[in-house]
């Protein structure tokens, strides 16, 4: 970069954030919290008679459960998903 050059995003002054050789870094959901924040899930949808959640808030769960229950082992993780599934065909019927 010419010295005149301003640089808007201190590109220099972190060039470790753009290291190519930087190692990857993955995220590791914890399993006791994954595990309750499902139970949570299942015991709102169990106590209600209809959907207890917006259009919205209802389709991010849809969506996010399945991928939730892969910090679960195997069994445990079908399971909660199962039963998270069988309260919302019960909740859409309603």
């Amino acid at each position: 970069m010419a010295r005149n050059q301003l640089d808007l995003f201190g590109a220099e002054e972190q060039s470790e954030l753009f290291d190519e050789n930087a190692p990857t870094v993955y995220y590791h959901g914890d399993p006791d919290r994954v595990r309750a924040r499902l139970h949570r899930l299942i015991a709102e949808a169990r106590s209600a008679e209809t959907l207890p959640w917006d259009q919205d808030s209802t389709r991010l769960y849809r969506k996010i459960v399945p991928q939730m229950v892969l910090w679960l082992p195997e069994e445990e993780a079908a399971q909660l998903k199962f039963e998270f599934e069988a309260e919302m065909v019960r909740l859409k019927a309603a």
